[in-house]
């Protein structure tokens, strides 16, 4: 029984990883919560950092810079998610 729990579980988190929707909300999610740290701790973001800290410096200047773009498809994704 145990494995199968796990199997079904495996299954939803591939479901949803490989969904496209699921993915761009995940992306604006991303985004979203690096602007915000970003504003609350701006000495934590470095503009040569490499890897993951490097990706959260992107995603943060991409969340400043396009800002109403970004809250434009956050509302359209919400409205989404909850009526579709």
């Amino acid at each position: 029984a145990a494995r199968r729990t796990h199997r079904s579980a495996v299954s939803v988190l591939m479901s949803a990883l490989l969904n496209f929707q699921s993915f761009l909300v995940v992306v604006l999610l991303f985004i979203c919560t690096c602007t915000y740290l970003r504003a609350q701790r701006p000495s934590l973001f470095r503009e040569k950092k490499p890897g993951l800290f490097g990706l959260v410096y992107k995603a943060s200047v991409i969340g400043t810079r396009l800002s109403p773009y970004v809250s434009i498809c956050c509302i359209m994704m919400s409205v989404s998610v909850l009526f579709f």
